[in-house]
This record gives structure tokens, C-alpha cells and sequence, in this order.
């Protein structure tokens, strides 16, 4: 099975590079992923029939004791089917669905391949938590998938809705899954099923899961997101809310049935749910006009009818509920691809626009008619004999003291049926019948009929004779689908026949079948009925008001919270941080738990010297006025702290604050060109005694905190480990830098994700047209006027023609040539042996800024341009593929992620050389932090130069008068 797996999502990252290559016939390969896994099922029948069921177990994470668990049972293996086999007749389909020069295929044929991983992993997982990570793929590839259309709005909203729908009941089933684990004490989804928690964790566990279900199977109240999903592409709507993701609810259902159906609020919350869901979606099928809309609808209905069937305790209900299940996907998948053909040849899914079609497109006709055929259950075809066996199963509940569980969902089932024969006839008469005109009563003319392929309606085809075939064979499918319902708690076994004799539930089908023809023939009637009778508020209206008020009060909120003074908020930050840790630790000396240790003032004189003047630095900081001057005396207390961690014997430390502050004192003085001199506001005296007192208390704390911390250790830190892993398992002998790229390389690639975020952030504030920005190169300054014909000077700098003569620095510009080739190198140096000294990539990087800063502020962005004319992004997206490349690289060599690999070489020449692959993850850290740089300085410096000077020139007055 993880074979199967693997093979669907690596498939689903090629998808692109093969649309790319080979155009839509890359679809014919990517249906091989969910092909594979419908032959895995089909191979596995009859060990699955007779009860050995296929099982994987791979570690995934070991610590934890986590791993990715696979089962494929009865349940598992029809599902399999459905997915893998409609998966793959859909993909086929896409490869004639979309136009040659439709833009997006790429991206949506690796979605769509990736969802069908997804529900795989859904419906063989058997992990809780991997159920779970499984399930919410789901829903963010049909998030994606839904707005694939993402430049018209309807299909944004519609992709909004359904991400937030099923994205809260994914999380209210995570609950429900966390209880099952917790109380029951294992994690596998066989096992708990197999002896389900008792009590209050059985009802939270069975709320939780019932509402994950309703949500994704778009039962009400949550309905209201399939019908708005239509506007997806058709193949989209015939897998994901056919087929597939909305499966996965009616999947959850059926999975804990078994263990929970016995359970009063479980069978009320079915009843409630599926019945509702199956009349609702019945009743609003009849007035819709949209082919898709009506099936969505149709779907509703449908999905509530198999949740209901699958969700009582009945053996025979269990039974007829799978049937029904696998009978579905068949026939509503196949009336999906039909919609799909008619809108690709027509250019309209508007019933009312289309006539005699059954002429002109007689293959599609057929695969719908069989389809249709099966939904409303004629025999000899798949639905036919899965609501034979429900009708049986329900009347012989009903008469036999089922409850009034059993007969309130006969009736549901009986008019649902009904109102499932009338939208089913009514989509097949308005996609493919004869109307008349409405001026004489004769026929319209046939709808004119464009693009047309055999691989459009083949799939459909398909589709609705495997529905014939499934029903021409119900001994089999009981017998396959039997081990299932044996796992029900209650009723007698089910069958699936053709023919059972004169039984009750063959006058009920009799009755349907009536009752749905006549409300098919009397349709306009039932439309003005429809139009005439009250009816409550749509859901989709109640979910858009109910968002609108939610934003509302979130504005509301943030306007009372955030009032936009900064010194207000870190007033309130600082409160916070004095009073909660203060309290902590003052409860505890007054208590007399803490033991004060004799406290040393200093270890050397220089010490006392260096804090003097941090300390003189900070508060003349806070007394300046102006912002250049507070910026300034911040740089100072910074190199300040510098100078004490060398001191104190951390000579890495201080390098990087040394570069660090450097960097950030660059940035700061970039960003005062567009501030004011002076600080606008003063505060009024008792202001300043207010932030005076407060200053210092939070000084004291955090003083305190830091002394009381250590105290507060009851276990051997696992830093006393540090120095030998770094050199058995690192390679190397500094320790901070062995650190950041081994022993904790995870929280490095968390820190340099922030920075790429942040990078991204302020370009996107700062740049007024797109976001990349334009490279400034020299040929740029020629077209700008600033070439031979302006500053024709003698240069130190490749750019310096480009600054005017006001600003000009010859000995800067000295200064620059002079140390800028000399940087590179030192940064280079820093690289190579961080791992053994002082350095590593984030210095390197650091050293590199500096450079390159020292450029820019030479010759400004023209200068810049020529240094590294490279766009920020690549640096910073090159720098964490790089990183985590070479994390997911040492699984190539059977270690963990991110463990590193030393290799001892005698290269001649050069002699023995000691590589580590963590070399490769900082020099990943080394881009990412040119690329912040970069970014800080194209975007602070040369972008904000460029808009001044636009600012600056002279308005054109051509035409004016």
C-alpha cells in the first residue's frame, strides 16, 4: 500500500514538469497513481474476502512513537476502488476536458494527483493521528482545486466557503479523535473500533466525529459549500464531490459505525442529519437549471441517504449502505463527466438551452441514460439492487420493534427515493431531450454542438456499464461486501438480489418509481408550488451574513484593542512580562522555596566598564530627541552586549552581534531618509515617571528571572552532551556552530523561514509595482540619462558616474575598492571554518550584507545592481531549498532528516580533507541571510531612492496651455 502512496505523490510533483513537457497527454500518465491503486485493490480481493487483510507499518517518527500504519479491510478495499478507479477514468477524461493553451494545467493536474494520494491515505490509514493528517490534505488540495479558477471571484468565494466549512469540522474530529486515544489507550483506528470507550468520552468522541463528517460530506447544516463548488472545473465536481472527497464523510461514518452506532445520540444524529440531508438536497434539486446544480444537489441527497443507511446499527441496512456507496460513485461520477462533455460541446449547462441532444451526441446520451438509470433504481443495475436491500432491510427493522429510529428513516428514504426519480429525470430530459419552442409547441431546433471527444464521453461510459455489470452480479458483491456488515452490533443479515419475490419493498420501489414520474411530469407545477411556498433562509446566505458579522465584530475588536500607538502597546507587553514572571518569582523568596545564591558582581573589571557604558547608552537612548541620535546610542548598547559576550568567553556570539548590529544600524538610518528629525511627541512629565518606573521594574525582572532560572532545574540539561555529539555526530569543535546546523538544524530551518517571510513582507510593503522589483544595471543608468553624456568622471566604483556630484565620495569610493574584494573573502573564510571556529553561514552572510551595504552606499542602487545582480528571491528560495535539501538528502544515505554525514578525503594537493554535509545546510543559511539583506536594501534603499526622485522631477507640461 505505502507503495501505492509514494507512487500517487511523486507522480503529483512530476505532474508539472510533465504538462510541461508533453501537454495534456501527461494526464494518460498521471492516471497511472490512482490506477495502481484500484490494481492493488483489485489484487487484494480475495485476501481480503477471506479475512487476511493487508497491513503496513513504517516508522515515521520514531521518538514519538508515531509511524504510518496501513489496513486495508472490506471497507478499505471499496473505497480503494472507488477512488483509484474513478481517479483514474477522470484524469483521462482531463487529458480532452481542458484546451491545449488553457493556462493553470500544470498546477491543476498536481493538485488533483495529490488529492488522490490524499483520499488514499484517508481510506487505508489506520493511525488516528495519520487519518487525520490525511483528511486535512483533503481539504487543502480541494481548497486549491475548487479555485482553479482563481481570477473570477465566484470561484474564490466558493473555494473560501468550503476550506472554512470543512476545515472547523476537521478540527472538531481531531477532538474526537485525541478523546478516542487518549481513553482508549491506542491509537489504531482498528483497535478502537474494535473496543470503543464507554461513557462521557464515547459521546464527546461520537459529537466531534458526527460533525467532521457532516461537514465534509455536506450534510445540513453544512450543505450549503457543494452546491457553490460547482463552479470548479467538471472533472473536479465528478472526483471530489462525486466520487471521492465527500466520501471521505460518509467514509468516517461508515468506519466507526461498527463501534458507536449503538449509541442513542450517534443514531439520533444520524437520523437527524442523513434524513434531513436527503430530503433537503432532493427538494432543491427539482427547481435547479444547471446540469451540475442539479447533480450537486442530487449528491446532497445522496450522500445523506448512505450516511443514513450506513450510520444505524443494521447488519442488512450496513450491507445495502456499502452497495449503495460503490453504485454512487458509479452513476453520479458518470453524470458528471456527462454535464462535463455537454458544457465542452454546447458551451452551456442550462437545461432550458438545450435541445435533441440525444441525436446529435447519442454516445453521452447512452452513458447517461445507463447512469440515470441506476440512480433512480431500475433494475438490473447497481442502484436497483442497493435500494432493494435498503427498502428490505428498513421494513423488516420497522416490523420487527426497530424503533421509531427505523420508521421515521423509511419514510425519509421512501420520499427521498421519490424526489431522487424526479431530479433524475429531469436531468436527463433537460440535457438530452426534444423541447418545445414556446411560441407553436414544436420542437426547438437541435442545439448546435462544437468540440467533441471520444475521451469525453468514453469515461462516462464506462462508468455506467461497470453500474450494469456491478448489478447484474449481486451474489458477488455480497459476498465481498458481506465481512463488513457482519461488524455491525444488531439486525439480521442483509442480501443484494435481483429479484426476491412479492415483498413490501417491492411495492415501495413500485410506488417510487410512480410517485417520481409523476412529479417529473407535473415539474412545471411543482417549480410554481416551489416558487409560491415558504420557505427559511438559504444556508449559503446565513454562512455569508453570519462571516460578514464575524468580520464585523473582529474590526469592532481590533478597533477598541489596537488604537495604533506603539508606546501604549508595548506599555501593555512590558506590564505583562514584570507582573506575571515578577509575581512567580517573588512569591517564591517571600515564601522562603528559593534559594539565593551569592551573586558575583564581575569576573573582571572590564566587565563593570563595558555595562557602564551600556547602560549610559541606553538611558541617553531614551532621552534623545533626535531619532538619528537614539538610533546611534542603540547601536552602541548593542556593540556593547558584544564586547560582554566576549568577555565572557563567547567569541561566536560576538561576532554575530557585532555584524548583526552593524546590519541593523544600516537599516534603521535607511529607513530615518523618509522620518522626521526630531521624535514629533513628548511625553508630558508624569509620562516619563510612569515610563521610567516601569523601565525599571522590567529591568529588575528580567534580571531576576535570569538569575532564578537556573535555580529552577530539576533534570541535567542536555547541553552537557553538546561538546562530544558536536564532534562524534557534527564533525566539528565549535559547538554553537555545530549546533545551528546539526543538533538542533530543525529550529534553523524554522528561523530562516521566518526571515524569508519577513523578507517577502517588507518588499511587498515598499514596492509600489510588482513585487521582484527592477535590477538596476548600468545600461538602465545609460537609458536614464545618467551615461557618457552626464558624469563623465574618473570612477573608483563600477557605478559611480551614476551619483551626482553632491553626493559624490571619492574617498568612500576609495574605501569601497579598496575593502569590498577583502570582505567577500573573509566571509568566505568564516564559512569554511565556522565548524571548527568562530563563524559559520549566518556571519558569512552577515559579512556578505556588510559588503554589499558598503556598495550601495558608495554608488547607491545603480551600484548595488552591479554587485550582486541577483533578485533577493532567488537568493532566499535557493537558500532554504538548499537547506532542506540537504535535510532531505541524508535519508538517501539511511540517516535521519537533517543528520549530518562526514566524509574523511585525501585529495591530492590539498591532502586530507574533513567534509560535513551540514557545510551544505549553512551554506543554504549564508543565502538566506544575503537574500534578507539584498531585499532590505533594494527595498529601504534603492526603491525608496528611485521613488524620491520621482517625486522629485518636474511635472511634464506637454499640453498644456
Amino acid at each position: 500500500m505505502l507503495p501505492v502512496l509514494l507512487l500517487t505523490f511523486l507522480l503529483a510533483l512530476a505532474a508539472p514538469a510533465l504538462v510541461a513537457w508533453w501537454g495534456r497527454r501527461a494526464f494518460w500518465v498521471l492516471a497511472l497513481g490512482p490506477a495502481s491503486a484500484a490494481a492493488y485493490a483489485l489484487a487484494s480481493t480475495e485476501r481480503v474476502a477471506a479475512g487476511d487483510l493487508p497491513v503496513s507499518s513504517t516508522p515515521w517518527v520514531p521518538g514519538l512513537d508515531l509511524s504510518i500504519d496501513l489496513r486495508l479491510d472490506t471497507l478499505s478495499w471499496l473505497l480503494l476502488l472507488v477512488v483509484g478507479g474513478v481517479g483514474a477514468l477522470v484524469l483521462v477524461y482531463c487529458s480532452a476536458y481542458f484546451s491545449r493553451d488553457a493556462e493553470g494545467t500544470g498546477r491543476f493536474a498536481a493538485v488533483l494527483t495529490a488529492f488522490a494520494g490524499a483520499m488514499i491515505g484517508v481510506v487505508t490509514a489506520d493511525d488516528l493521528l495519520l487519518l487525520f493528517v490525511f483528511w486535512e490534505l483533503t481539504t487543502v488540495f480541494s481548497y486549491l482545486l475548487i479555485g482553479h479558477y482563481a481570477e473570477r471571484k465566484t470561484s474564490r468565494r466558493a473555494a473560501m466557503q468550503a476550506i472554512v466549512v470543512t476545515t472547523g469540522g476537521g478540527l472538531a474530529m481531531l477532538v474526537g479523535l485525541v478523546v478516542l486515544g487518549v481513553s482508549t489507550g491506542t491509537w489504531r483506528i482498528s483497535e478502537v473500533v474494535a473496543a470503543p470507550p464507554t461513557g462521557a468520552a464515547a459521546v464527546v468522541a461520537t459529537v466531534c466525529l458526527i460533525a467532521g463528517a457532516a461537514t465534509k460530506a455536506a450534510l445540513v447544516p453544512f450543505h450549503f459549500w457543494l452546491p457553490a463548488a460547482m463552479v470548479a472545473p467538471t472533472p473536479v465536481s465528478a472526483y471530489l464531490h462525486a466520487a471521492a472527497m465527500v466520501k471521505a464523510g460518509v467514509y468516517l461514518v461508515a468506519r466507526f459505525a461498527p463501534g458507536f452506532a449503538e449509541l442513542a445520540v450517534w443514531r439520533w444524529l444520524v437520523l437527524l442529519l442523513g434524513g434531513g440531508t436527503l430530503l433537503l438536497g432532493g427538494y432543491r434539486a427539482l427547481r435547479q437549471h444547471d446540469l451540475k446544480l442539479v447533480l450537486a444537489f442530487g449528491t446532497v441527497s445522496q450522500l445523506g441517504l448512505i450516511v443514513l443507511l450506513v450510520g444505524l446499527e443494521s447488519r442488512a441496512l450496513a450491507l445495502a449502505g456499502l452497495a449503495m456507496l460503490g453504485a454512487h460513485a458509479m452513476f453520479k461520477g458518470a453524470l458528471f463527466l456527462v454535464a462535463g462533455a455537454v458544457d465542452v460541446a454546447t458551451g452551456t449547462r442550462d437545461m432550458r438551452k438545450l435541445s435533441g441532444l440525444w441525436r446529435t451526441m447519442p454516445v453521452a446520451a447512452a452513458a447517461a441514460a445507463l447512469a440515470t438509470a441506476s440512480m433512480v433504481g431500475l433494475p438490473p443495475f447497481a442502484g436497483y439492487v442497493a435500494k432493494e436491500a435498503a427498502l428490505e432491510g428498513l421494513w423488516h427493522d420497522a416490523t420487527h420493534g426497530g424503533g421509531v429510529v427505523v420508521v421515521v428513516a423509511l419514510v425519509a428514504v421512501v420520499v427521498g427515493s421519490v424526489l431522487t426519480v424526479a431530479y433524475s429525470l429531469r436531468f436527463l430530459w433537460g440535457a438530452f431531450g426534444t423541447k418545445p419552442t414556446a411560441a407553436d409547441g414544436g420542437a426547438a431546433e437541435p442545439t448546435p454542438v462544437g468540440r467533441r471527444s471520444w475521451l469525453l464521453v468514453l469515461p462516462p461510459l464506462v462508468l455506467g456499464l461497470l453500474g450494469l455489470a456491478a448489478g447484474l452480479t449481486p451474489s458477488t458483491g455480497e459476498r465481498l461486501l458481506g465481512p463488513y456488515a457482519a461488524s455491525y452490533p444488531a439486525g439480521e443479515p442483509g442480501h443484494l438480489v435481483l429479484w426476491a419475490g412479492l415483498t413490501p419493498a417491492l411495492g415501495l420501489s413500485v410506488l417510487v418509481l410512480a410517485g417520481g414520474a409523476v412529479l417529473f411530469w407535473q415539474r412545471r407545477a411543482v417549480e410554481r408550488l416551489q416558487g409560491l411556498a415558504w420557505s427559511p433562509r438559504a444556508a449559503d446566505l446565513v454562512y455569508r451574513r453570519s462571516m460578514r458579522r464575524l468580520d464585523d465584530l473582529a474590526a469592532d475588536v481590533t478597533g477598541a484593542t489596537q488604537r495604533g500607538s506603539l508606546p501604549v502597546y508595548l506599555s501593555i507587553i512590558l506590564v505583562v512580562l514584570a507582573m506575571a514572571p515578577g509575581a512567580v518569582i517573588a512569591s517564591g523568596l517571600l515564601g522562603g522555596s528559593t534559594v539565593v545564591p551569592a551573586a558575583v558582581a564581575w569576573d573582571r573589571p572590564a566587565q563593570a566598564a563595558v555595562v557602564a557604558v551600556v547602560v549610559a547608552a541606553a538611558v541617553l537612548a531614551a532621552r534623545a530627541r533626535r531619532r538619528l541620535k537614539a538610533v546611534v546610542l542603540v547601536g552602541v548598547a548593542g556593540y556593547g552586549n558584544a564586547g560582554l559576550f566576549l568577555l565572557h568567553g563567547a567569541p561566536d556570539l560576538a561576532l554575530t552581534q557585532v555584524l548583526t548590529e552593524t546590519v541593523t544600524l544600516v537599516v534603521l538610518v535607511l529607513v530615518l531618509r523618509r522620518m522626521p528629525t526630531y521624535f514629533s511627541d513628548r511625553p508630558l512629565a508624569a509620562s516619563r515617571w510612569l515610563r521610567l518606573v516601569l523601565a525599571v521594574v522590567t529591568g529588575a525582572v528580567m534580571m531576576a528571572l535570569t538569575f532564578a532560572a537556573p535555580l529552577a532545574r530539576v533534570a541535567i540539561p542536555i547541553s552537557v552532551d553538546f561538546p562530544e555529539e558536536a564532534v562524534e555526530f557534527g564533525g566539528g569543535h565549535n559547538i554553537v556552530n555545530v549546533t545551528l546546523v546539526d543538533i538542533r538544524s530543525w529550529d534553523t530551518v524554522g528561523e530562516i523561514s521566518v526571515i524569508l517571510v519577513a523578507a517577502t513582507g517588507v518588499a511587498s510593503m515598499v514596492f509600489l509595482r510588482q513585487r521582484s522589483g527592477e535590477l538596476l544595471r548600468l545600461s538602465r543608468a545609460d537609458a536614464d540619462g545618467l551615461g557618457p553624456d552626464g558624469h563623465t568622471r574618473d570612477v573608483w566604483i563600477a557605478a559611480g558616474r551614476t551619483v551626482s556630484p553632491a553626493r559624490r565620495s571619492v574617498m568612500f569610493e576609495v574605501v569601497t575598492r579598496l575593502i569590498f574584494h577583502a570582505m567577500i573573502v573573509v566571509a568566505l573564510f568564516l564559512l569554511f571554518s565556522g565548524h571548527n571556529a568562530p563563524g559559520g553561514g549566518f556571519a558569512a552572510g552577515l559579512m556578505v550584507g556588510i559588503a554589499l551595504t558598503v556598495r550601495y552606499l558608495a554608488g547607491g542602487g545603480y551600484e548595488l545592481g552591479e554587485a550582486l545582480p541577483v533578485q533577493p528571491g532567488v537568493l532566499l528560495g535557493s537558500g532554504l531549498f538548499l537547506s532542506a535539501g540537504v535535510g532531505l538528502a541524508a535519508l538517501l544515505t539511511g540517516n535521519e532528516v537533517l543528520e549530518s554525514v562526514i566524509i574523511d578525503l585525501t585529495v591530492p594537493v590539498l591532502g586530507k580533507v574533513h567534509l560535513v554535509t551540514s557545510l551544505f545546510f549553512d551554506v543554504g543559511v549564508m543565502l538566506v541571510v544575503v537574500g534578507l539583506v539584498l531585499d532590505l536594501l533594494r527595498t529601504l534603499g534603492a526603491e525608496i531612492d528611485r521613488q524620491s526622485e520621482q517625486r522629485s522631477r518636474p511635472r511634464s507640461t506637454e499640453g498644456v496651455a
